[in-house]
């Protein structure tokens, strides 16, 4: 029993800081956000609302730079404020926010929240049980090894999310008759935006997927729907 004493101690201990890091996120967001109230990007989520049988879509603005859109535990969406500014100049369309919205929706529907909960603490639990053992045999970058293993993991099990949460929105904006190219051209307007920061990071070693490859996963989307129709 004492053996596994660490491991239970690691899913314990990862368990409590991803509720701590819940609370923590869902405080600055109540504190940081109001109700988005544009009219014009009202009437698109209306349209993804009634293609969900829901009377209204809870989307706000988080009060910061980064673009970037979350979904928060309870559901609601939120986008950030330095995306709302693309909005506004022209840099993005309407339709292709709604497009972030419906991908956002998309990790609310499928669980993802939930469902990271248990990744975190697996991935936690493998660090711990990676150090036991690569620290007998390479005490000084067992740590590290342990570290980049258990990285990895949580990169490919982020990937798999994102790709789920395309083809929802894909499938969405398709009822909604909105269509899938918006959501395209924002990868690209995005990739774009993101390219120097990225850099070249390796894509197994990213929490998204490449552009090309999102694309290209959606354009199969598309290719099959046609088949079937």
């Amino acid at each position: 029993m004492l053996r596994f004493t660490p491991l239970l101690l690691a899913i314990l201990y990862a368990l409590a800081m991803y509720r701590f890091s819940v609370w923590r996120t869902q405080r600055e967001l109540d504190a940081k956000s109001t109700q988005l109230a544009d009219p014009r990007l009202k009437r698109l989520t209306d349209r993804l609302a009634a293609s969900l049988g829901l009377a209204r879509i809870p989307v706000y603005i988080y009060e910061i730079d980064p673009v970037n859109g979350l979904a928060a535990a309870d559901g609601r969406i939120f986008i950030t404020r330095g995306f709302y500014r693309k909005f506004q100049s022209g840099e993005v369309t309407g339709e292709e926010i709604s497009s972030v919205i419906a991908h956002e929706l998309g990790h609310v529907a499928l669980g993802h929240s939930r469902r990271r909960m248990i990744d975190f603490s697996g991935q936690n639990a493998l660090r711990a049980a990676l150090i036991m053992v690569l620290g007998r045999f390479v005490p000084f970058a067992g740590v590290w090894i342990a570290n980049m293993l258990a990285a990895l993991l949580g990169a490919g099990l982020s990937r798999s999310d994102e790709y789920e949460a395309d083809a929802y929105a894909a499938a969405l904006l398709t009822k909604a008759g909105i269509g899938i190219e918006p959501q395209k051209s924002l990868f690209r307007k995005l990739d774009a935006m993101t390219q120097a920061r990225a850099g070249a990071a390796p894509a197994w070693l990213m929490s998204h997927p490449k552009t090309d490859e999102r694309i290209a996963a959606l354009d199969r989307l598309q290719h099959r729907w046609s088949l079937q129709n």
